[in-house]
Formats: structure tokens, sequence, C-alpha cells
């Protein structure tokens, strides 16, 4: 066993702030209950809204707008003339960065198993940047069951390993479900002789619980009836029970539900309600067979006598999806209808293979409460995600919760604190490179340091036309039109995390003093500012729910 230690980096795609037991939810999740209770739950950890960004910033360490998803690749096709050649929209992790993968071998040895949606091409997949072992999903979704992987629905299941296209076809067996398989492979990697006595990177990147909602039906039958009463109820429990955990301050007032549905839960006959609560029960069985994967790695590193000695992170890469594309002015009706004529979606076949489901906008605000909104949104429902932090090692008491504002971009620094390999700053394998913008967590876990960014970082968010920018407690944020108000807003995070109360009345200073920062980092980033299309037809309706 190596005196340095493991990692084990695992990112649950699209997850709901309170989905896991020790967060406020109620879906059976007794092994990531477990890390949080002997680890740490960190409250104020962000991402970027989107799942690519996201990653970028976690490889990287820096802002997305600089490794190369300055946009979603998906997104920014729609606006040719805008991110076309432009340095930073490249879509996928360009070279200006060093990967944590890249850094950390040959000392470590890298896999990956799961989603990598950071490259399509075959100079940019896993294998090029550092990966000794990897297993993934190209693009960003795909079917969790082996149906229609040939498909091109939205985006094609491609598959590669180790630098091969796999034929998925003939490849995968028939029983592969993806949070199964994706451990599998993650597990068979570690046991490699490949190894050797190496520390581990290992990043295993579930596409769980992302659509489409698919799961085993014995998993789904466990949850019958319990969401029968929809989700403002399941909002109100699970705000009770996050409250009762510390997870959010009791005095925190929710931001009121908002929907594109004409009507909201109340308005649904009986055989509506019925079809939504079932697919709310196959998106709890996803996360609960997510969990169970889990739990077979946390067994399999006690087998290995490597428990003790393994930095666990878990993570969701953005805010609970709730299906913002289907009110797009572009791509909505088109995914619709690709999806439409291909698979079975009656109330009986909701959740096999052969189904493709998702479950909406009132289902996400019911995981990312009392916080606005969800994924694809700039506001703290789409980039203030859950993260579990478990290595006793490090800090003296576990069980606790951490509240202090942090980032993806922080792990790859923290992660080379901890294995003690120094990054190697503007000049990596004959390219300049951008330094890391986070801040390792180790000082602050240590009690060395009383924070992890001081007031004066600045933080910023750009995605889809959707801009933040936050230093200290305070936050500006602007939602173009249809879905906002189209100018900037001013918030106090701190004391307001729904994003209510805009203060930009009563603090015009504060807000100018933001709006410089926010021109700064454009000029940093390069970032290109973009006023999305609207739609005429886009309406919200607010749910009276508190």
């Amino acid at each position: 066993m190596s005196s340095k230690p493991n990692f084990v980096i695992i990112v649950a795609d699209d997850l709901g702030f309170t989905d896991v037991g020790e967060f406020g939810g109620e879906i059976d999740t007794p092994n990531l209950d477990a890390l949080a209770r002997d680890g740490l739950r960190f409250t104020g950890f962000h991402t970027a809204s989107a799942c690519s960004p996201t990653r970028s910033m976690l490889l990287s360490g820096t802002d997305n707008h600089l490794a190369g998803l300055g946009q979603m690749a998906e997104f920014a096709r729609n606006f040719p003339d805008k991110f076309d050649g432009k340095p930073g929209y490249e879509g996928y992790l360009n070279f200006r960065v060093a990967a944590l993968s890249e850094i950390l071998t040959p000392e470590y040895y890298t896999i990956l198993s799961g989603k990598w949606h950071l490259g399509l091409d075959e100079p940019f997949w896993p294998d090029k940047r550092g990966f000794e072992q990897s297993f993934t999903l190209l693009p960003g979704a795909g079917n969790h069951y082996k149906f229609n992987l040939r498909e091109r629905y939205f985006l094609p299941s491609i598959y590669q390993e180790n630098g091969r296209l796999l034929d998925p076809e003939k490849e995968l067996p028939d029983d592969f479900y993806s949070t199964d398989y994706f451990t599998t492979k993650f597990l068979e990697y570690l046991e490699d002789e490949q190894r050797k006595s190496r520390p581990f990177l290992g990043f295993l990147t579930y596409t769980a619980p992302h659509w489409p909602l698919q799961a085993p039906p014995q998993t789904i039958e466990k949850y019958k009836g319990i969401y029968d009463a929809g989700p403002l109820e399941l909002r109100r429990k699970r705000l009770q029970r996050a409250q009762e955990l510390g997870i959010v301050q009791p005095d925190m007032a929710p931001h009121l539900v908002e929907t594109i549905s004409e009507v909201g839960w109340d308005g649904l006959d009986e055989e509506a309600k019925a079809y939504s609560s079932r697919v709310m029960e196959v998106y709890a069985a996803m996360v609960d067979e997510l969990d169970q994967q889990i739990g077979r790695v946390v067994h399999h590193l006690k087998k290995m006598g490597e428990f003790e000695n393994s930095v666990i992170m878990f993570l969701s890469d953005n805010g609970a999806e709730g299906m913002m594309m289907e009110a797009l002015p572009f791509g909505g009706k088109v995914f619709r209808d690709r999806i439409s004529g291909k698979y079975n979606n009656s109330y009986e076949n909701i959740g096999r293979g052969d189904s493709f489901v998702y479950y909406g906008d009132m289902w996400a605000q019911a995981a990312t409460a009392p916080r606005y909104m969800y994924k694809m949104w700039a506001s703290e429902g789409g980039i203030n995600c859950p993260l579990i932090f478990h290595y006793p090692k490090l800090y003296q008491e576990g069980g606790k919760i951490m509240d202090q504002f942090t980032t993806v971009m922080d792990i790859l620094p923290t992660v080379l604190d901890l294995s003690g390999v120094p990054h190697p700053g503007n000049m990596f394998q004959g390219r300049n490179i951008y330094k890391p913008k986070g801040k390792s967590w180790v000082p602050f876990l240590i009690k060395s340091s009383d924070s992890v960014h001081g007031e004066d970082t600045v933080t910023g968010w750009e995605l889809f036309g959707q801009r933040a920018i936050r230093r200290g407690s305070f936050k500006a944020l602007y939602i173009p039109k249809p879905f906002g108000s189209g100018k900037w807003e001013l918030f106090d995070v701190s004391k307001d995390l729904g994003e209510i109360e805009d203060l930009s009345g009563q603090l015009p200073e504060v807000l100018e003093e933001l709006l410089g920062h926010w021109s700064t980092y454009c000029a940093e980033t390069g970032l290109v500012e973009i006023e999305p299309p609207s739609k005429d037809d886009v309406k919200y309706t607010v749910i009276q729910d508190n």
C-alpha cells in the first residue's frame, strides 16, 4: 500500500440537492448516508449549471470558458456565428489546461469509468488526457439499458475503452445496465496488474439519474405509492427534513415553484397524476441503484485494505434536471419528436429499456428547494450542489456540515495538495496552460485557515445566456427574457438562498461593483455574451405552495 492517499471521485449526473438521505431525502441511500455521517457534507459547493462545463472545471481546476466548454457543444452549434473558432469554445477539454489525470500520471494509476462528455472525437478521448484505463460513454447521455444504442435520438450512444471505439451491440453484455456496468469496469481496473503498487486516482462518473429514467423493476417497486401526493408535498417534506438535519437554515424562505405547465399538480386528472408519480418512482429507483453500486465500491476498497487511505468525494455535476430544454426556442419539439416514435412510454412500460421519460420541472424543484430553479439556470438551483467528502485522516470529527462557499474548481488543487504533487504552473508537456482558479480545501479542513475563499474572491458563471457573478455573499444574477426579467438583479445568498429579494434598488453600489467584476471576468476568460432568441409562448405558472 502506498503512503500517499488514493482518490475516488464519484460524479452523479443531474442528482437533486436533497435526493440523498443525509441531505433530506426519502430515497434509500444507506451507503452514501454512511459516508456522510463519517465524513463532511458540503452545502455551499458550486458547479456550472450543466454537465460538460462542470466536468471541464473538475479536471482542469479552472473556468469552463478557459477549458474549452464555454458552452455545451450541443448548445453552441445553434450559434455558429457566435462561437465557431473562439478560444474556450472548442467543445472539448482543450490543451490550454492540464487535466488532473495528466498531472498525476505516472506516479498515480489513473482510471475512469462512466460518462466523458469532454470530446467526441478520438484526439480528445480520456486515453489522450492521462487516463491509463478508461471505459466511457463519450456523449452527454445514453440509454441505460442495451436498447436502441445505435439510434440518434439526441446524441448517439458511443462507447470507447482504452482508446478503442466499441460496437455496443456486440461488445456490451445483454444484461447491460449503465450504473452496474460502470461500477464493474471501475472495480476491474482497480484490480488490474497495471496498477502495481501505485496509489490510484479513480473517476467513477455515472450517467444516473440523467434521463432517460430507467431502472430495474424490482427497485422501482420499492417506491410504489410514495410519490402519490405529488411534488409539492415532497418538497415540503424534504425541506422540513433538510432543516432538521441542518442542511438548510430554518429561516431560509424557499422560492415559489414555477412551472412551464399550464396547470399545477392539483390541476391534473388522476391518470396524469398516476403517470407522473410513476416517473418519479423510477427516478428514485435510479438513485437507489446508484447508492447500491457505491456500496460495492466501498466494500471493495475495504477488502483491498485501501478504504482508510482513500479520499472519497461524491458530488452532483449540476442541479436537478427540470427539462428546461422543452421551453427553449430550438430543440424542444425536435427532441420530443425524436423520442416519441422510438420508445414505448405507456404507463405499464415506464422505466424499462425501451421507454424514455423525464420527470419535469416541478419534481426538480422538490429537490432543489429552497433554491430557485434547476439545471441550466445560473440561479442557486442550477449551480449549488451536494458534495460528500470522506477522509477521516484529515479532520477531527465526521458528520459535520460545511457551509463554506466552494467550487468544483477547488477539487484539482485539493487533490494535488493531498497527493504532494505540484501543479506544473504555466507550462506542461511543452504547451502553455492556465493555472487553476480553485483553492485547496486542506488548510481550511485542518483549521490552519478560517475559510476556503476569502471575501475578495470573485466567481463567475455563464451558460445559455444566463449570467452570475459573486463576491462574498453578494451575487448578481442575469436571466434573459422570457425566463427572467432581462436585467441584472442582486441577492445576498447568505440570507436569501431562494434569490427572492432583489437588492439592486437598495444597494446600487454593490451591484455596480459586481458588474465591474463581471466585465473583468469576461475579459479574463474570453467569454462571449449572447442573448438567446426568445420564445413568445413560454410562460411560467407560479404555484403557491408555501
